[in-house]
């Protein structure tokens, strides 16, 4: 079998033995008897098929002997087979002594970096205001320009500390200011921050946070300006309204009065959100200085990288927002279009970027990865066609050794009505749609593992595959695909009904169940 190029590493050998990386030892030992009973050379008479077996009982018991042992699995769990394989060739070659004893220099020092970078933290934001109406006018397109910077240490187990400053520059005039904030974990579910600024906005204040329940948490601020001596009272109520959705609204009152209510929304690779703000003056009439609705979308580029754009109308003006968050740090570029709220004018800069976005990516973006993915697929599929070959050979003679038991099994759950897996498929599904290839073939990107998970199938009828162990490296498969996405689909019947399911690689798959019923 091969091992993992992508999510959790080293977890071949427990689904070898088909268990829980969490297994007990007395686990560990009740499946190494099992499956050593299955692939005992003894009980095979045919040369070819006890040659078969001796190769997959060596396997059964490399696996045993190394998960059995509390060190052995330690390192197993953490550096993979290579750096049980530098441990165990120790003797006199002590380069691979000395090449194990740097990895785990190097390795500690990663996890030391990690250690660091979780207790200090810098972020930071760079606002460059442009403005399409002064350019037009000859007095050059940027309006403004702005940039904040901080670093957030953690100084003990509940308090950190935070030291900021920012610069602001608008026309001709410009300030700045440093901030110093100060928190507190007062328990598990509140907080509280104590805040001083100087400079263009001088200020003290504090702010406390507390989550009210597993879905909404509450936020009040007090803050006293050094430069009027007005006080500003905050507060904002945010709710978890999916998995990916949340709701918020925010009250401020004082110098600069407003209500705002919003919503985002946050998927692997896609981002929205909306924001509809009044800011106002409370004496004894209510007015409103400015409205503005917000709208856009984001996309995910990468793991630490997102990019953004934003359409934005109100009193304000009409606005392109661009954003770009990398890390801690962002990069906005707000794009003033229009201080008049002409309908016409506002329909044109809503719809002219978006019908472009949608024709670049029909057109342009959208065939560009498609044909850049494919020829990645097919180099790596060149690169690894020798490997796949003998990964489904080991993978078909397993199969061969499951298949008496696996008939018996299954003919047992057909007779009483329980768990019968009609059919299943592993591997880069997504492929197999787009291909003709057949699924016994080495160019298939699809393994057929029906009969294993027959096999697999317990006499109360139930079948459960580990959370966190890659499916490859169970007894009857391979990986058809190094370095592609992979799925497992599965059609069952039990109690007469038909049922089907599909799991990533590394999820847990657990069967009978209601909700895969067809």
């Amino acid at each position: 079998m091969m091992e993992a190029e992508e999510g959790p590493p080293n977890r071949e050998l427990y689904a070898l033995l088909h268990i829980s990386p969490e297994a007990s030892d007395e686990e560990i030992r009740k499946a190494y008897r099992q499956w050593a009973q299955v692939y005992h050379p003894d009980k095979y008479q045919a040369p070819h098929m006890k040659e078969t077996a001796t190769e997959n009982f060596q396997r059964i018991c490399q696996a045993y002997e190394i998960l059995s042992d509390e060190n052995k699995r330690k390192i197993y769990d953490i550096y993979g087979m290579e750096g049980l394989a530098s441990g165990l060739e120790l003797g006199t070659k002590l380069n691979k002594a000395e090449e194990l004893k740097e990895e785990l220099e190097r390795l500690r020092k990663m996890k030391e970096q990690e250690k660091v970078a979780a207790h200090f933290r810098p972020s930071g934001t760079i606002l460059a205001n442009m403005s399409l109406p002064h350019f037009l006018h000859g007095h050059g397109i940027m309006r403004g320009m702005a940039m904040t910077s901080s670093v957030q240490s953690q100084i003990s187990k509940h308090n950190t500390l935070s030291i900021g400053g920012n610069l602001a520059v608008n026309g001709n005039a410009g300030g700045g200011a440093a901030t110093v904030v100060f928190g507190h974990q007062m328990s598990s579910v509140s907080s509280i921050e104590f805040i001083g600024s100087a400079g263009l906005r001088s200020l003290i204040g504090l702010q406390t946070t507390r989550n009210l329940s597993s879905h909404l948490t509450a936020t009040s601020g007090l803050s006293l300006s050094l430069k009027d001596g007005s006080l500003n009272l905050t507060n904002s109520w945010t709710r978890q309204l999916s998995e990916t959705a949340s709701g918020n609204i925010h009250l401020s009152l004082g110098s600069e009065s407003a209500v705002s209510v919003g919503w985002r929304k946050k998927q692997e690779k896609l981002s929205a959100a909306g924001e509809l703000k009044s800011h106002g003056r409370i004496s004894g009439k209510i007015g409103s200085t400015a409205l503005e609705i917000e709208i856009g979308g984001g996309r995910k580029l990468s793991q630490f990288s997102t990019v953004r754009m934003l359409y934005s109308i109100g009193i304000q003006g009409i606005f392109w927002k661009f954003e770009l968050h990398r890390g801690g740090q962002k990069l906005i570029i707000p794009v003033l279009l229009s201080r008049h709220l002409d309908p016409v004018f506002a329909t044109g800069a809503f719809l002219i970027p978006t019908s472009v976005y949608f024709v670049l990516k029909r057109f342009i973006l959208k065939p560009y990865y498609l044909k850049r993915e494919k020829k990645k697929a097919l180099e790596n599929m060149e690169k690894t066609s020798a490997q796949v070959r003998e990964a489904r050979t080991a993978a078909d003679k397993a199969q061969k050794l499951l298949q008496n038991v696996a008939t018996r099994k299954q003919n047992r759950q057909q007779e009483i009505g329980g768990l019968v897996i009609s059919n299943a498929l592993y591997g880069n599904l997504k492929a197999l749609k787009k291909s003709n290839a057949p699924v016994e073939s080495n160019d298939s990107q699809v393994i057929d593992v029906k009969l294993p998970l027959n096999f697999l199938v317990s006499d109360s009828g139930e079948l459960k595959l580990h959370k966190g162990v890659k499916k490859s490296g169970i007894m009857g498969f391979c990986d058809p695909c190094p370095g592609e996405p992979k799925q497992l689909y599965v059609e069952y019947t039990y109690g007469g009904s038909r049922y089907e399911v599909t799991v990533d690689d590394y999820e847990e798959l657990q069967i009978p169940q209601e909700e895969h019923r067809i």
